[in-house]
């Protein structure tokens, strides 16, 4: 049995190994392709082992860094607002569910998981944002759309209150006359923390990603574009790089890198979630799978 479960733990790791390198081979891709000459990428596309390095890429976005850091900034804006919203109403919500003498908590819960199955759709969503609460070409078409709360981030958060948060404690608090907002503020959310690192993880990493709703609300006032926006664009125009700013790069002998630019921006993008992840990470593990398995 020794040698046989040692035989099952070495397959597993094996297994567990090539799926990691498989997960960290395209953000390899990513790192090179970026370091890449834009000669090189034109001629030979994309290689882990290419015959010329370069930096014009990162020149370019230096010379281009007034457009990149507004970028930036919208997206930290974006991010930490979307995700501070997410987490209060996503509590308040989960809470009142926990609450087994809620009204209608059973049709409310229904309804809950019935967003997780259909939705409105993609124009009359749009149609409702932009036409009834006017919200076209402002900060908040990027908060508030598709992103301030799902129905998965409630059922996994209010599995978690009813499987981890002692009734007893609920009780106590009661007795010794604490209202609701009492009871959330200094018992149900300090016990918490692990699935409040979760949501919090899930949503900054939705808020961080997301380009659809820039692609849909902002059409004018191009400044509110995230850095997700700010690499689709380059992606999807080439005549965005042919731009002020570019005319100056050539003028400065800085070689336009059609190519090469969309693999930098995604290195630059990447950097805060890879430096805020390995913080958050032991609490989402185990938010995760106790939100989802218990209750």
């Amino acid at each position: 049995m020794k040698i046989g479960g040692k035989k099952v733990s070495i397959v597993a790791n094996v297994v567990l190994c090539l799926l990691a390198f498989s997960c960290v081979m395209p953000l390899l891709l990513l790192v090179i392709s970026s370091f890449t000459s834009e000669s090189t990428l034109s001629r030979n596309g994309y290689s882990f082992f290419p015959s010329q390095f370069g930096l014009d890429a990162y020149l370019y976005l230096w010379h281009t860094r007034v457009q990149l850091l507004t970028a930036y900034k919208m997206t930290f804006i974006v991010t930490t607002i979307g995700t501070l919203g997410n987490l209060v109403v996503t509590t308040l919500f989960a809470y009142g569910l926990s609450k087994k003498q809620l009204p209608g908590r059973v049709f409310l819960s229904f309804m809950v998981f019935f967003t997780m199955l259909f939705n409105g759709g993609i124009i009359p969503s749009y149609l409702m944002w932009a036409q009834v609460f006017h919200i076209k070409d402002t900060v908040w078409a990027l908060i508030l759309p598709n992103l301030l709360m799902n129905g998965f981030s409630v059922i996994v958060m209010r599995t978690y209150f009813t499987a981890n948060i002692p009734a007893e404690i609920l009780e106590a608090a009661t007795l010794d006359g604490a209202g609701e907002w009492q009871m959330l503020a200094k018992v149900v959310l300090p016990l918490s923390s692990p699935i409040i690192a979760t949501i919090a993880l899930m949503s900054g990493l939705a808020y961080w990603n997301d380009w659809i709703n820039g692609l849909y609300y902002i059409s004018t006032h191009t400044e509110l574009f995230t850095i997700q926006n700010f690499l689709n664009r380059l992606m999807s125009s080439t005549d965005f790089l042919m731009n002020a700013n570019t005319n100056s790069a050539i003028a400065d002998g800085i070689k336009v890198p059609s190519i090469g630019i969309r693999m930098a921006i995604a290195v630059i993008a990447l950097i805060p979630i890879m430096i805020i992840y390995p913080f958050l990470q032991k609490g989402f593990v185990k938010g995760i799978v106790i939100g989802s398995v218990k209750g």
